[in-house]
């Protein structure tokens, strides 16, 4: 083993949190993550980690070690990616988490299409609504739609995605259409649980901003099964457009309050900003950045609004 692949498994370890954590990771025992490191402290004279039997901590040549390491890492890969740019096929692995609507409708036709390019990547696809930790769980890029919070992951926007306000046609015969964002307190609410936050927020048709939170009636997880349930009659729904489109082009549903906008959501690429991003994961979010960048066909042609 090279200093450069012990390099390598320190900067993973320090990413993963622990020995432990970075084995499962590189799929090797405890024990040859360890070797590896000791090699390397050994080879460099000085401590990297200080370890106890429950924690480890980078020391201060640790965390210089460590600043200096992500950059050359970074180097070599983004070196190695000019140098095999003349060939036409990657390899490795790309281990991939996408929400479960919008990884199924949207992503996969673009996944499949880069795979066959690229016959000899191995692609583990994770769809899920969850946001899985990238650097605990071992994840190379997540395709997240959301407002996205300060953090230590690096992001790349892909698309703005609107949100619409809508229920069905009977449910608005049964108990009318809100002309405010006030008057949604007084309705059944289906709420999706793994937006973040229970507030809706609208822009006025002044350009003001209001914003509430609605009690709900039903709260799920998933956005088929909320549109679903909204087509059913069940209540009102703030959905991103690309799960409620066909439901509104067939007039399934129908949209409330158009003269106040809900706030939209972007979906990101995101990866840890700690590991250097090899030509596999930067082509891929390249291939998925340039086929979303035009006007999605969710959004067109648009329905009219209820009356």
């Amino acid at each position: 083993m090279g200093q450069m692949e012990d390099m390598e498994t320190f900067v993973r370890i320090v990413d993963a949190g622990s020995i432990s954590r970075a084995a499962a990771q590189l799929g090797v025992v405890k024990s040859a993550v360890s070797r590896r490191l000791n090699d390397l402290e050994k080879r460099l004279g000085v401590q990297l980690l200080a370890r106890t039997t429950r924690t480890s901590s980078l020391t201060e040549a640790g965390q210089r070690y460590f600043a200096r390491a992500q950059v050359l890492l970074t180097e070599v890969a983004e070196i190695n990616a000019e140098a095999a740019q003349t060939s036409t096929s990657l390899t490795g692995t790309i281990k991939l988490t996408a929400p479960l609507s919008f990884g199924l409708s949207h992503l996969s036709p673009i996944i499949s299409g880069f795979a066959k390019a690229h016959p000899e990547l191995n692609i583990h696809m994770d769809f899920n609504d969850r946001q899985v930790d990238l650097v605990d769980e071992g994840y190379d890029l997540a395709i997240r739609i959301a407002n996205l919070k300060d953090s230590t992951l690096k992001a790349r926007k892909l698309i703005d995605i609107s949100l619409v306000l809508c229920a069905s046609p009977d449910y608005v015969r049964l108990h009318g259409a809100p002309l405010t964002p006030a008057d949604l307190k007084q309705h059944q609410i289906l709420h999706y649980t793994s937006s973040g936050t229970d507030s809706w927020a609208f822009t006025t048709p002044s350009g003001g901003k209001a914003s509430l939170k609605p009690p709900a009636k039903m709260h799920s997880n998933n956005g088929d099964f909320l549109c679903q349930a909204a087509v059913d009659g069940h209540g009102i729904i703030l959905s991103p457009s690309f799960i409620v489109w066909k439901a509104l082009r067939q007039k399934k549903l129908v949209p409330l309050m158009c003269g106040f906008r809900p706030q939209s959501i972007t979906a990101y690429a995101v990866y840890p900003a700690t590991r250097h991003l090899p030509a596999r994961i930067r082509l891929l979010i390249e291939s998925i950045a340039n086929q979303l960048k035009v006007q999605p066909h969710w959004d067109a042609p648009k329905t009219d609004p209820a009356p």
